[in-house]
């Protein structure tokens, strides 16, 4: 596995000959519930990636920690950033690795917060127009994956520390997974922005955590695996 911390400068200049293409991941530091720790998001996103990296020769970056929460950020322990500090970090990122020999780039995010999300877009656009030699790649497995992920719970409408999220850390990790926080989904007025979320959304949790189990975590984490995979095929075919 080429993982960008852990090899030499001498090293990441032989590997360039093999494969051009990284990977930088991001998660957060964000509320999931009074059961899952607050880097769930990270840890899942790190997992399939390092799975993946099993598989297929490419370089794996460091994950960035923080990302940008919106309808977490008034919780204990939840820690966003802007998201022009995810933009302009994200751009120097890309720059400098492109700096170093890299073209070929997969910004592949745990969190998919909506303005997260568009920051994170909003960057490679403005990449794909400065640099003429970069192909780039963002997303979120969960978005890609909404159907299929989705058939996978008996919850309707889970999202965020339900089902799936729990099923994943008990199968990756079950010693981190506290017991079940109670199944909840938010009460937040649409179309509405308003101020303390918690005031509607009490307890963090958006599904029914007591649905999990280490069995659908093995299958989702799969299919986050092999979807990474074949997205990495696609770009290396990309001219």
């Amino acid at each position: 596995m080429y993982i960008l911390e852990s090899i030499t400068m001498h090293e990441f200049k032989r590997y360039l000959r093999e494969t051009k293409t990284i990977v930088f991941p991001f998660g957060t530091i964000e509320e999931h519930g009074s059961h899952l720790p607050l880097n769930t998001d990270s840890f899942i996103i790190q997992e399939a990636l390092k799975a993946a990296a099993q598989k297929k020769k490419f370089f794996l970056a460091p994950i960035v920690s923080y990302g940008v929460c919106t309808t977490t950020k008034d919780y204990p322990g939840t820690i966003s950033i802007t998201p022009e500090t995810l933009r302009r970090f994200s751009y120097d990122l890309v720059t400098e690795a492109y700096k170093k020999g890299l073209r070929k780039f997969l910004l592949v995010s745990g969190h998919g917060g909506s303005l997260h999300m568009s920051a994170l877009k909003e960057t490679a656009e403005l990449l794909v127009e400065q640099l003429s030699k970069v192909r780039i790649a963002v997303f979120s497995p969960y978005d890609l994956l909404w159907r299929e992920l989705s058939e996978m719970t008996e919850t309707p409408n889970d999202s965020h520390a339900g089902e799936l999220e729990t099923s994943m850390m008990l199968f990756l990790s079950p010693n981190l997974v506290k017991g079940r926080a109670p199944e909840e989904y938010p009460q937040i007025p649409k179309p509405f922005v308003v101020r303390n979320k918690v005031r509607y959304w009490t307890g963090g949790v958006w599904g029914n955590p007591g649905k999990a189990t280490a069995k659908k975590g093995e299958k989702a984490m799969k299919l986050i695996t092999d979807k990474i995979l074949e997205i990495l095929d696609q770009i290396e075919r990309m001219k």
